[in-house]
């Protein structure tokens, strides 16, 4: 069902841009309310609705603000992130100023504070917006693409030609505990060649050392260390969640973003919305169903991301599986999928201007799937997989980015501890790729 919080709590501070001092006040809001900015300083407390076609697309180069007939809220981006991560669908969010303050420069005070404030169901279904089939959007160095998935999911790059902060990646699963723990505390962050120029422009006004990460060419300013190692991509991440609730309702999707920011987060949020369909909860299309992590049969249990990286080695960036379907009833058989992002670090030079990914990779990716089949079964606990021969194999299409990759494996030949499988790469339904593989199973190294 819809949510609301419990009862009314309250933050205050100074806004980062403006340099305003402000105070916020959650309020509990009811069913089909959504998400709504009030400037109670104003006459007649208007209201903004937290919606992609109230926000000021001119103005969110730093944040992202809304506006509606002459009112105007600053930098909302780490309260909705907080909002959408907690599950909060209905809110007034009473501000007697411009710009909610920007606390120590995470959400994780708004998502803390947020929490306290509990929970309440409301007497409405909860709806989502969900896809049928990905959808990609493209604005300058920015790439944005959503996959069909049963969750949100974040898969976000960010690179920088600058010395000290060059690439980072990070994939997470947008829910509260992951999100308190890995995201809220996430700090925004600025170049210190770039403070007289925002300041000369109006903006980070009310910022300091306090409250954003400065960096210099060879590390940051603060006395204070990061939080975490890829802060960075971890904050990026935190407002593009943010942005994506300007969306009005939450999104179940994979998303792959390669440098997003506050204009292209709103330009993919307005993509999103006009493609994807509104569904109540526990209603899943068939897209969704393909790639869902519950039951989805008898038997059939879908290991996610998380799961199949406990059962085999293979890390970033060689990593070429994003979940995996098994069956008890049909042990011989499982599915692997693969969301092809242009993220992918191989389409830098696989090819320029004609991305393609690599044969063998596909061939490693249904391998990877092989994998997960033998290795998840109790027995081959603490095992490694290795290849002995690869035959038979052709390439029928190629894979591009925004390609779904739906890899089948079976067995041909059992041997326990050594074998041989067949396995096909489709698209869209349509082969791409087969190939017949010997494989050999190894107690790891102590």
């Amino acid at each position: 069902m819809q949510t609301t919080i419990m009862k009314e709590v309250s933050v205050e501070g100074i806004g980062l841009h403006t340099g305003n001092k402000s105070k916020v006040t959650f309020k509990p809001a009811p069913s089909g309310y959504g998400i709504k900015f009030i400037r109670v300083d104003l006459p007649n407390k208007p209201a903004i609705e937290a919606l992609w076609s109230n926000a000021a697309l001119g103005m969110a180069v730093r944040g992202s603000v809304i506006e509606k007939n002459g009112a105007r809220v600053h930098t909302i981006e780490h309260i909705m992130s907080a909002c959408l991560a907690l599950g909060i669908d209905n809110l007034a969010v009473e501000i007697n100023n411009n710009e909610p303050p920007i606390l120590d420069g995470s959400a994780r005070v708004f998502a803390q504070t947020l929490a306290t404030a509990g929970s309440k169901e409301l007497d409405a279904p909860k709806e989502y917006y969900v896809l049928k089939e990905p959808i990609h959007f493209t604005a300058g160095k920015t790439k944005i693409s959503a996959y069909p998935s049963d969750k949100l999911e974040i898969e976000c790059a960010i690179g920088f030609d600058h010395p000290y902060i060059k690439h980072q990646q990070l994939s997470v699963e947008i829910n509260k505990d992951a999100y308190l723990n890995e995201l809220a505390p996430a700090k925004t962050f600025c170049f210190d060649y770039e403070i007289e120029a925002l300041q000369k422009n109006g903006l980070a006004l009310g910022g300091s050392m306090e409250n954003a990460i400065v960096v210099s060419l060879d590390g940051i300013h603060n006395k204070e260390p990061l939080r975490y190692s890829d802060e960075f991509v971890r904050h990026k991440i935190l407002d593009l969640v943010g942005d994506i609730y300007l969306a009005g309702k939450p999104l179940k999707a994979k998303i792959v973003a390669d440098k997003p920011g506050h204009q292209n987060n709103i330009g993919f949020v307005k993509e999103f919305v006009s493609k994807a369909a509104i569904e109540k909860e526990n209603t899943h299309t068939k897209a969704e169903a393909a790639m869902s992590t519950g039951t989805a049969a008898a038997g059939e249990r879908i290991l996610t991301h998380e799961e199949v990286l406990k059962v085999i080695p293979h890390r970033y960036p060689f990593i070429m599986i994003d979940k995996v379907k098994v069956n008890d009833a049909e042990p011989t058989k499982a599915t692997g999928y693969k969301c092809v992002s242009g993220n992918e670090g191989f389409f830098q030079g696989h090819f320029p201007g004609a991305p393609i990914m690599p044969g063998v990779l596909i061939v490693e990716a249904m391998a990877q799937t092989s994998c997960v089949m033998f290795l998840s079964r109790p027995q081959m606990a603490g095992c490694l997989a290795y290849f002995m021969s690869i035959d038979g194999v052709k390439f029928r299409r190629p894979v591009k980015p925004g390609d779904l990759l739906e890899l089948k494996v079976e067995i041909l030949k059992d041997g326990g501890r050594r074998g041989k499988v067949k396995g096909q790469a489709f698209v869209d339904g349509a082969l791409t790729t087969e190939a017949e593989f010997m494989f050999i199973i190894v107690d790891k190294e102590k």
